[in-house]
């Protein structure tokens, strides 16, 4: 890397991260509001002020999201989503850009972040993966979402990929979680975030275009715990080949 492409990035970043708190500052106090509201009606007010929010910020920094898929989303079915994850521009990128409300499940560190700890706790389920008992709480309200007809976005990598390549096998939460609900999984495909803030640079970043593609869904309606394994193992290999293939034509 040349020394004006990395002095761009770093200024880039900067720019990016002044941006991201200038746009939050502003979205603040009607998030804070609909933090007090009782579920699921937080979800579904939440949703359309993210997307709004997110749909300023992404093309004020240069990376403006085109989706594709949103026709797998039928009017009155709640659905799984999984998600790859390759950078911590995933979750403003995915959520906002699902068709209606959803919650994802989060780290509760990052709820703890002033300010925006208010944003991330009220859009997600947090969990403490240290605690056997925050666990089976997280599962209990991941259940109780999808019970009150809101999605679930998830990342079954479990943590950001920084090996540059394919799709990293999946954990069997996600899966578990579809199959006790009887919900369809529709999986989504991300391309570029890790590109625009890639791992290996600190304070780095460039601008590009993202793209989200939600594919077919698959349905999980008689499938039992024994199917676990195999459903998960079929829609990686969904992920995996869709994104080895369009990864570098994502349009």
């Amino acid at each position: 890397m040349n020394a004006i492409k990395k002095a761009g990035g770093y200024i880039y970043a900067v720019y990016a991260l002044l941006m991201f708190v200038a746009t939050m500052l502003v979205v603040l106090l009607p998030i804070w509001f609909i933090s007090m509201l009782p579920e699921p009606r937080r979800a579904r007010m939440l949703h359309p002020v993210f997307r709004l929010w997110m749909g300023v910020y992404m093309p004020l920094i240069f990376c403006p999201v085109f989706r594709k898929g949103k026709h797998h989303f039928s009017k009155g079915q709640n659905y799984v989503v999984v998600i790859n994850h390759n950078s911590l521009m995933d979750i403003p990128v995915s959520s906002p850009w699902i068709p209606g409300p959803n919650k994802t499940l989060a780290k509760v560190e990052m709820a703890r972040v002033p300010l925006f700890g208010i944003i991330y706790k009220t859009g997600s389920i947090l969990v403490d993966r240290k605690k056997e008992g925050s666990r089976r709480e997280s599962f209990a309200r991941m259940q109780e979402t999808l019970e009150n007809g809101i999605n679930l976005c998830l990342y079954p990598e479990g943590t950001r990929n920084k090996t540059g390549a394919g799709i990293q096998p999946f954990f069997d939460g996600a899966f578990i979680t579809a199959v006790k609900a009887q919900k369809p999984i529709i999986p989504g495909v991300i391309f570029n975030t890790g590109k625009v803030l890639a791992h290996n640079t600190k304070g780095w970043a460039r601008p590009m275009p993202v793209h989200i593609h939600f594919l077919e869904p698959i349905p999980t309606v008689g499938l039992t715990m024994n199917d676990v394994a195999a459903l998960k193992e079929r829609i990686h290999q969904i992920m995996e080949t869709y994104y080895i293939t369009n990864q570098n034509h994502p349009s």
